[in-house]
C-alpha cells in the first residue's frame, strides 16, 4: 500500500524542473499506475511547467487513466491558446480517451479550432464518443495492445486492404486511423512497412499518430523512415518527437546513431525527446526502469 507521504513525493519530484527529465517522466508514469484523486491532483500541478513534451505527456496519462475526475483540467488546457499545439491536441485526445459523453459539446465546440492538429484530434475524439455510443453494451474486442486508442481498431484483417486504407486521403481520418491501429495489431513486417508509409501523409496529426503505434509495434523494419522523419528540419515538432520516442522503444544500433544526432536538436521538444528516448534505449538493452508504462507506448504481453 503507497503512504500518501510516498504520493507526496512522487508529485514533488514530478513538479521539480532541477530534477533531470526522465526522472520526473518516472515519478509520472508511476502517479498513473497508482491512480485516484492525489495522483491526479498532482499531475494536474504540472501543467504550468514550460516543457511542452512534460505537459503531453502530463495530458496522455490523464486520458490513459480513464477517470472522469480529470475533465475539468483537462477542458481547461484544450481552452488554453497559451499552450502549445501538441499539449492542447493531448488534451482533447484524453477526453475522448476518458470516454465521458458530457465532453462531446466542448470537444465539437473546438473542431473548428485554428490550429489543424487541435481541430483533427477533437473530431477524432468526437467520433470516437459517438462509437461508444453506438456500440454500448456491446463487448469491445480487446487486442495485444493495452493503451486506450483514439479509434477502435478496424475489423478487417487483410493488411494490403488495411494499406490502402490508411494511406487514403480522402477517406475519413477516423476511418484511416480504425485501419492504423488494425495494422499495428496484426504486427510483423508487412504491417511496419505499410504504417512506415504513413509518415508521408498530409496530416501532421496523422503522421505523429504513425510514430506513436510504430514505437508500440517496435519492429525494426520501420528504423530508416522513423530516423529520415526525425532528420527532417522542417517537420512537424510532434511528428520528430514521436518519431524519436519510438526509436527509443525500438532500441537497435541503427537507432541510437540517429537519437544521438539529435540529442543537441535546436527544437526542445525534439531535443527533449532524444534525451528521454535515449534513457528508453538503455531500458529496452538491459537498464531497470519499465518504460513500458508510459511514453505512449505500451507493449504487448509475453505470447
Amino acid at each position: 500500500m503507497v503512504t500518501e507521504q510516498e504520493v507526496e513525493g512522487l508529485g514533488q519530484m514530478l513538479l521539480d524542473p532541477q530534477k533531470p527529465l526522465q526522472a520526473r517522466f518516472r515519478a509520472l508514469f508511476t502517479l498513473r499506475g497508482l491512480g485516484g484523486p492525489a495522483a491526479i491532483s498532482w499531475i494536474s500541478r504540472a501543467f504550468s511547467d514550460d516543457s511542452a513534451l512534460l505537459k503531453h505527456e502530463l495530458a496522455y496519462c490523464l486520458g490513459q487513466m480513464q477517470d472522469s475526475r480529470a475533465i475539468p483540467v483537462l477542458v481547461d488546457v484544450l481552452r488554453d491558446t497559451r499552450q502549445e499545439p501538441m499539449v492542447r491536441h493531448e488534451a482533447g485526445e484524453a477526453l475522448g480517451a476518458i470516454g465521458d459523453p458530457e465532453v462531446l459539446e466542448i470537444l465539437k465546440q473546438y473542431s473548428t479550432d485554428p490550429v489543424i492538429e487541435v481541430a483533427e484530434t477533437c473530431q477524432l475524439a468526437v467520433r470516437r464518443l459517438e462509437w461508444l455510443q453506438q456500440h454500448s453494451g456491446e463487448p469491445v474486442a480487446q487486442g495485444p495492445y493495452l493503451s486506450v486508442d483514439p479509434a477502435p481498431s478496424a475489423e478487417e484483417r487483410d493488411v494490403g486492404r488495411l494499406r490502402v486504407a490508411l494511406l487514403d486521403e480522402a477517406r475519413p481520418l477516423f476511418d484511416r486511423y480504425r485501419a492504423m491501429f488494425a495494422l499495428r495489431d496484426a504486427g510483423g513486417e508487412e504491417a511496419a512497412l505499410a504504417l512506415a508509409e504513413g509518415l508521408h501523409c498530409g496530416s501532421a496529426l496523422f503522421r505523429h499518430e504513425i510514430g506513436y503505434v510504430l514505437g508500440q509495434l517496435q519492429h525494426e523494419a520501420a528504423v530508416p523512415q522513423l530516423a529520415a522523419a526525425l532528420a527532417r528540419p522542417a517537420e512537424n515538432p510532434m511528428v520528430r518527437h514521436e518519431c524519436a520516442e519510438a526509436l527509443g522503444a525500438i532500441a537497435r544500433p541503427a537507432c541510437l546513431a540517429a537519437l544521438r544526432a539529435h540529442a543537441a536538436d535546436p527544437e526542445r521538444v525534439v531535443r527533449e525527446s532524444c534525451e528521454v528516448a535515449l534513457d528508453m534505449y538503455e531500458y529496452e538493452t538491459g537498464s531497470a526502469f519499465q518504460y513500458a508504462d508510459g511514453l505512449e507506448r505500451l507493449r504487448p504481453p509475453p505470447s
